[in-house]
């Protein structure tokens, strides 16, 4: 059986525009994470800490790109990765 992934939406935007702020569960989905997984990355300081939003915490959408691009980057990385023809 295939495994579908839902796509992040949050009340009236449009089709395809992300949220900035994103949910711990929504941070982690993005991410391709569970959200037990996510939580470890943000207690080691791999991924960027959530804002306080009254009760809410938030995760900024572009501190996440920022820290997937310093992981992708760092020695032995997705740069090493093997390049695949299409």
């Amino acid at each position: 059986m295939s495994q579908t992934i839902s796509p992040i939406r949050a009340g009236s935007l449009p089709f395809g525009v992300m949220p900035r702020g994103l949910s711990r569960a929504q941070a982690a989905e993005y991410i391709g994470m569970s959200p037990t997984k996510f939580d470890e990355l943000v207690g080691d300081g791999q991924m960027p800490k959530p804002a306080r939003c009254g009760r809410r915490l938030l995760w900024d959408r572009r501190q996440i790109d920022r820290a997937l691009d310093a992981l992708f980057n760092e020695e032995g990385g997705a740069t090493d990765a093997p390049e695949f023809a299409l």
